[in-house]
């Protein structure tokens, strides 16, 4: 283990063996720690903090990576050593990893478990500060045909109404549609009134004809008691 940078040091001070760049070109980029893989990307510090303590302070405060994804230009900016362009810089950064992860499940085209769907959404919730209500349009053979955000609402609260949500499913001709929020406190347990939405979006199903496959609700692995990161109405066997 390599013992912690000083703050007062300069990265040019530093052993070449403890450069984050020399030891890339040496031993790789597996062998880079979180900060040191920030620190390539940042490159230099400022007067009075080099490269590598700043990005070990910046995950110190957000506790990983993946909790760097739901941070503001504001919220990088409270690190010392980040002005406005570092800070534009990390934004950009965080919306390509995004952006990354929603192609990567992007092309999974046919939805038969909670468990997928939750995944196709993880890197689309990511940060997200207010819940958001998704309907998934599958034709019969449960294929995607075509995700729409419905609503959004605020930190605690979404209202999405039937009406809505089996428009979407109509205009592009669905035959079953799965349901989709997300909780942005990361338990994903249903609160009263997302039981009383899947109710009557099951009792509108039977009136229009499609399907409602399921209502995910979508959280954090490690914000949820049961370690699921998710929860299924229909695995719940209340659909």
């Amino acid at each position: 283990m390599i013992a912690p940078y000083p703050t007062h040091r300069r990265i040019q001070d530093m052993l070449a063996s403890e450069r984050p760049q020399e030891r890339l070109e040496k031993l790789g980029v597996e062998s880079l720690s979180d900060t040191e893989l920030l620190a390539m990307i940042l490159r230099s510090g400022t007067p009075g903090i080099d490269v590598v303590t700043m990005c070990r302070e910046m995950l110190q405060e957000a506790g990983s990576l993946r909790n760097l994804l739901r941070w503001s230009a504001e919220d990088f900016r409270r690190i010392r050593g980040i002005g406005k362009v570092k800070a534009l810089q990390l934004i950009a950064l965080m919306h390509v990893a995004k952006r990354i992860l929603e192609d990567e499940v992007g092309q999974e085209m046919v939805y038969e478990s909670a468990e997928m769907v939750a995944r196709h959404f993880r890197p689309i919730i990511a940060g997200a500060e207010v819940e958001s209500f998704w309907v998934l349009c599958l034709d019969r053979k449960n294929r995607l045909i075509k995700r729409v955000e419905v609503t959004k609402g605020t930190a605690t609260n979404c209202l999405a109404h039937p009406r809505e949500i089996f428009r979407e499913a109509i205009k592009v001709n669905a035959t079953a549609i799965i349901a989709v929020h997300n909780h942005p406190s990361g338990d994903p347990a249903p609160s009263r009134a997302d039981i009383q939405v899947t109710r009557q979006l099951r009792e509108s199903a039977k009136i229009v004809g499609i399907e409602l496959t399921d209502h995910v609700i979508v959280g954090e692995r490690q914000r949820d008691p049961q370690g699921l990161g998710f929860y299924s109405f229909q695995d719940a066997g209340l659909i």
